[in-house]
């Protein structure tokens, strides 16, 4: 049977990052998952709307939610912040006392009611917990095991804290066991749980890129070949505003940084054009090279054996 979501894309992953989008939708057959896409939903309110009107970003939440749970199905993410954001939510929906009535007053007027059933679930938490590492390691087609690779959680995936209820907000580990489960060496470093700066780059560009600089020279110098994030919003900062970072730390960086679909993409043997990885502003030749190459050889070893049989 396979595992079936309300897909919740978010903004960037049909925006800024649609890569994002392209990939996953490339991996999520391989590993079983089936998805119905929400494609009524809004903004999840990040940022702006959460600050300014609280009130609109729970009934913009709370309104997707009912949407899924009239599928009857938990929704999937594939961003980061948005999984934060709406997991908060979703708490506060359910647990505060006439918050959620009040919320459905405002829903009523124009659609479903969310009666606080689903649950949001993001892809890595998916992979890890449901999908099970044994599965993904069954459908590693191309090992990592040349690279090694810097997890970068960012810090709203990791939030609520008092609510995650999947990994260890202080010490997160789901990154690096997929990470191994696709055969590649996880990097440890201290910045891997901190702010990539994107909520501040608008009001203090340079205090944002120096956060993202002194986060990816310190992958680097631990000996990362390049970076995997959960976030759109996080490869952002890290891919679109690197030479920024890198002259904010005085560091020639020329870090790639993958989403997490793409690392997946490319260990199942996903052919690299079909990942979306050509978008990227910093270059991911230095993965694609081996990575494709392995992959023609397993695409001729599986003619050689085809032709013999015949």
């Amino acid at each position: 049977m396979p595992l079936t979501y309300a897909l919740y894309p978010g903004c960037a992953a049909k925006g800024a990052t649609p890569e994002l989008y392209q990939s996953t939708m490339a991996i999520i057959g391989r590993l079983g998952i089936e998805v119905q896409e929400l494609t009524a939903s809004s903004c999840c309110g990040a940022g702006v709307v959460g600050e300014g009107e609280p009130d609109v970003a729970l009934a913009l939440n709370a309104r997707t939610f009912a949407q899924a749970e009239q599928l009857g199905l938990d929704v999937m993410t594939i961003c980061g912040t948005c999984q934060g954001v709406m997991g908060a939510a979703n708490k506060r929906l359910k647990q505060e006392p006439g918050l959620l009535d009040r919320i459905n007053r405002v829903l009523e007027r124009e659609g479903p009611i969310y009666r606080g059933t689903i649950q949001v679930k993001h892809l890595l938490w998916i992979v890890v917990r449901e999908v099970g590492l044994h599965r993904l390691g069954q459908e590693v087609r191309v090992p990592l095991n040349e690279f090694r690779i810097a997890p970068f959680y960012g810090c709203y995936i990791l939030r609520p804290s008092w609510d995650l209820g999947f990994d260890d907000p202080e010490n997160p580990t789901s990154l690096e066991k997929v990470i191994r489960a696709a055969k590649g060496e996880p990097v440890a470093y201290v910045g891997r749980t901190k702010c990539c700066g994107f909520p501040v780059i608008l009001e203090q560009e340079a205090i944002a890129v120096a956060m993202a600089g002194t986060n990816m020279k310190e992958a680097k110098d631990s000996g990362a070949d390049f970076m995997v994030t959960p976030c759109p919003l996080c490869h952002m900062s890290l891919d679109i505003y690197q030479d920024r970072a890198g002259q904010a730390v005085n560091a020639n960086l020329s870090l790639p940084i993958l989403h997490l679909p793409q690392l997946l993409g490319l260990a199942m043997g996903i052919p690299a054009k079909d990942l979306g990885v050509s978008r990227h502003l910093v270059p991911v030749h230095t993965i694609t090279r081996v990575t494709e190459s392995r992959r023609m050889q397993l695409t001729d070893r599986k003619g050689v054996a085809s032709h013999e049989n015949h």
